[in-house]
Parts: C-alpha cells; sequence; structure tokens
C-alpha cells in the first residue's frame, strides 16, 4: 500500500486529503471508497486512529481509499459550513474522476453522521456515484433548522474549533438554510437504481437509529439494512460495522457494479 497526499481548491478554500492505494499490479482501475467525516463532536478519545486508519484497512483490502477534510476540519481551511460540505465533496469527486486509477463505474460514497447526510445529498444529485454507505446517518438536521437555535449552534461550532474566523458566517440565515436543503429523507430515494448500505448502532447516543430505518422505508431497491447490536454512534471504530462495510464493497466488486446495474434494468 502507498499513501499519496493532495491539495485541491474550491471557492477559495484549500481542502486536503490523502489517496491509499492497494499494491500490486500496475495500471490497474481500482474500486474507490471515498471516506466522509462527520462533524466533529470535539471531544477527543485516547487511542482513537482517527479517520486515516479506516482508509488504511479499506485500502488493504485491495481498494483505492480516499481520506479528506471537509472546510472547517484538520488540515483543509475556511468554516464549517454543511451546503459548503457539499461543495468540497462535488471538487473532491471531480479531482478523483481525472485519476487513471478510479475505476468510473466503481466509485463509491462512505460516509458517517454528518458526512453521510452530505453523501446522500451529492449522490442524488450526481449519477457518476456508483454506491453509497452511511453509518449513523441523521435523516435530517432538525435541531440546527431551528432560528431559536442559531447563535447556541454558532457558539458550539466556534467552541470546537470549526468555525474560525469571528465574522463568519456573512449571513447566519443563509448558513442556517443549508442545514434544511441537506436532507436524507429528502433526497433517499434518488440513490436508487445504485446500491444503498445504511449501517447503525443499536445504542447510538447522538443519531437515533430509528433514523437509518425511516431512510430505508423511504429508500427504493436495491437496498440493506444492519443495525449493530450494542454499537454506539462512532462505527468506524466497531469492528463488526466495519466488517458489514466491507464485506459488502467486496460484494460490489464481485459481482461488478456494471453487470449488476443491468441486473436491475
Amino acid at each position: 500500500m502507498s499513501v499519496r497526499s493532495f491539495e485541491l481548491e474550491t471557492g477559495g478554500i484549500f481542502l486536503a486529503g490523502s489517496l491509499y492505494l492497494p499494491g500490486g499490479k500496475k495500471a490497474v482501475r481500482y474500486l474507490t471508497v471515498v471516506i466522509c467525516h462527520g462533524i466533529p463532536s470535539g471531544i477527543t478519545s485516547p487511542g482513537d486512529p482517527g479517520y486515516p486508519a479506516l482508509a488504511e484497512q479499506v485500502s488493504r483490502q485491495g481498494f483505492l481509499a480516499v481520506h479528506f477534510n471537509f472546510r472547517g476540519c484538520g488540515n483543509s481551511g475556511g468554516n464549517f459550513d454543511i451546503l459548503g460540505w457539499t461543495e468540497d465533496l462535488n471538487a473532491v469527486i471531480d479531482y478523483l474522476w481525472k485519476l487513471p486509477e478510479v475505476d468510473h463505474s466503481r466509485l463509491v460514497l462512505l460516509g458517517f453522521s454528518g458526512g453521510a447526510a452530505v453523501s446522500i445529498y451529492v449522490a442524488a444529485r450526481d449519477q457518476r456515484m456508483s454506491a453509497v454507505v452511511t453509518g449513523a446517518c441523521p435523516a435530517g438536521f432538525a435541531p440546527f433548522t431551528d432560528a431559536g437555535n442559531l447563535s447556541g449552534s454558532l457558539k458550539y461550532f466556534r467552541s470546537i474549533g470549526i468555525i474560525q474566523d469571528e465574522k463568519y458566517p456573512p449571513s447566519p440565515e443563509c448558513w442556517l438554510e443549508g442545514f434544511k436543503q441537506v436532507s436524507p429523507i429528502r433526497d433517499i430515494a434518488r440513490i436508487a437504481p445504485r446500491p444503498l448500505l445504511l449501517v447503525h448502532g443499536s445504542h447510538d447516543d447522538v443519531v437515533n437509529p430509528d433514523d437509518s430505518r425511516r431512510l430505508f422505508e423511504k429508500a427504493r431497491e436495491p437496498k440493506r439494512l444492519v443495525i449493530i447490536d450494542g454499537a454506539g454512534h462512532r462505527l468506524r471504530l466497531n469492528g463488526r460495522a466495519m466488517a458489514e462495510v466491507i464485506a459488502w464493497l467486496d460484494s460490489l466488486d464481485a459481482i461488478g457494479l456494471l453487470d449488476h446495474f443491468e441486473c436491475l434494468n
């Protein structure tokens, strides 16, 4: 396995990321998994290896894994904006689309929590995505869509460092509107006929498992819902959850996504 860093720009904001390429044959186009992190909690867990460890795990299964930071997070610039995150993901997809190692027919989004919501929003509008995996995806952002919570939300995001500019956002009302536009429950049916996997922990105390059940009911085939008994919110740290994701990716890789689409039509 080899790791290659990249940096790209969207709307004047620089994003940082890395490609995790499997070792082995050269001139191969890989099933590519784009990992989309969630909204940071501001809590540091001792021993947490972070998303790079997940990208390495995915790559060691023979897939090209992509890890990047949304604006306001990690080594990327800018300030947190959920609608801006959709622009970031679009920019990453545009970048990957030009790489010779990426198989255009096998481009999968793997999103967690807020990153899962962004993944659904983008995939619903961009047919380049071949499949979607969500971990602990909210059906919507109800706590953030209430104007009465606006000042508290901004204060919280500043306190954890993902909004750093004192005068940001220039229009708090437009910033708030983004949480209404990124609505998984409204967009989930548009993923079909591309395969969809929803994974949630039964003991998630951040996003209720019923959110994934509601999304599953609204989604169209082919779809699968897996509730991991006893698991909490951070599914990337749960071995059973990630084993389900890897097995599902293996199944897509084995049958070939284009063949899968032909069977559905």
